[in-house]
């Protein structure tokens, strides 16, 4: 039986040849290409820069530690995300809070944010949750008018749009993070990047990067000659490689083609799956268009006679290889050591016990799509409650 996984990246033969010659030139790391993708990245993004790191980890990482955040400073984000929306708070000495999401979008809801704020709150950090912008103009008002900072996490973002304004453009965040992890949008392997306006944290995040150090004569305090640096900052090894970012820049003129099948593919989903009472997905929001990220289907608990976990099953059982995206960052027992308690999101909570992410990426085929409809249907139908 051919199983077909949750998701898969998308190498093509021009993406060989271009990391190939680049193991081939005399600048595997640390050499023009990162700025040449750099620049890419933010033209991409509508936006004036981008600096380009080793993960999507590292750039949330990184955009704290530019925003100030640090010890006793206090970030609210969503709990349905990946753990490196919040753990990049706790890096810098920070306290995450995690405010509630709402149960159409599965995005941070705004007045659950303004219900969080206190004297101790910097930032926040918004998730645009399977590629679905979230409601950034509310949040970046409250932002504003509580002098916080917002760092937008759209590391499942990447060519989406809000307002039809481009994600990473800067209007209604002051810094966007975004991944290049192999099942993201574009990939170089691993790898991120942080996407500003702002001069100021563009030249940090240039040293944050790079163990803090710059080169750059107009930031220098001294010079002792052509050799010469300064370390300004504690930074960190967050370089991203030439070989990397030349995948990246193979890969970036084929973002919108993906994004069309992606789509394609969501809409295939939604047609079929709009027939069936017990179970519901994310439309996309009137004032967004997706990157459709993943595709997560919720099975209502109180239409099925079994539990979530033998529907996952079953999916598995037949070769669709489903996943959950995300358990609720606060039920890891890391968090529970820290005292983090459950029961605090509830919205967020009730959604992680329907939730399956089915397989969702360009590459897949009709064939496979059918596939994963006609199982899906087989399911809803075989653990269905029976209508009295």
């Amino acid at each position: 039986m051919k199983t077909i996984p949750y998701a898969i990246q998308w190498i093509d033969q021009k993406d060989i040849r271009s990391v190939t010659k680049i193991l081939k030139s005399n600048f595997l790391t640390q050499g023009p290409t990162v700025e040449l993708f750099d620049r890419a990245v933010a033209k991409c993004c509508d936006a004036k820069y981008a600096v380009s790191v080793a993960n999507g980890t590292a750039a949330l990482h990184l955009a704290c530690l530019a925003a100030g955040i640090q010890s006793g400073d206090e970030v609210i984000t969503s709990p349905i995300s990946f753990v490196a929306s919040a753990n990049c708070v706790l890096y810098c000495g920070g306290k995450p809070i995690f405010a509630d999401i709402r149960e159409d979008t599965i995005n941070i809801d705004p007045a659950e944010i303004e219900k969080k704020i206190t004297g101790k709150t910097k930032a926040i950090i918004p998730v645009d949750f399977a590629g679905q912008p979230a409601d950034l103009k509310k949040i970046y008002e409250i932002a504003q008018k509580n002098k916080l900072l917002l760092i937008e996490d759209a590391s499942h973002a990447l060519g989406a749009t809000y307002e039809g304004t481009k994600i990473g453009s800067g209007r209604f965040a002051d810094m966007t993070t975004l991944s290049f992890h192999a099942v993201k949008h574009i990939t170089t392997a691993e790898g991120g990047a942080v996407v500003m306006n702002n001069d100021h944290f563009y030249k940090k995040l240039l040293r944050l990067r790079t163990h803090g150090i710059t080169r750059d004569p107009n930031q220098l305090t001294g010079n002792d000659g052509g050799w010469y640096y300064e370390m300004q900052d504690l930074g960190f090894n967050y370089r991203l490689t030439d070989m990397q970012c030349a995948l990246g820049l193979s890969q970036l003129p084929k973002l919108n083609k993906f994004l069309k099948r992606r789509r394609e593919i969501a809409a295939a989903y939604n047609k079929a799956f709009s027939r069936y009472d017990e179970v519901r997905f994310l439309p996309d929001a009137p004032q967004v268009r997706s990157a459709q990220h993943i595709y997560v289907l919720m099975f209502k608990r109180n239409k099925f006679s079994v539990p979530r976990k033998t529907i996952f099953e079953e999916y598995r059982r037949q070769g669709i290889l489903v996943n959950v995206h995300y358990i609720p960052i606060y039920y890891q027992p890391f968090y529970q050591k820290l005292g983090y308690a459950r029961g605090s999101c509830p919205n967020a909570e009730n959604y992680y016990e329907e939730t399956v992410t089915l397989p969702l990426f360009p590459k897949m085929s009709t064939a496979d799509v059918k596939r994963v409809i006609a199982v899906t249907e087989k399911i809803i139908q075989q653990y269905r409650k029976v209508r009295s």
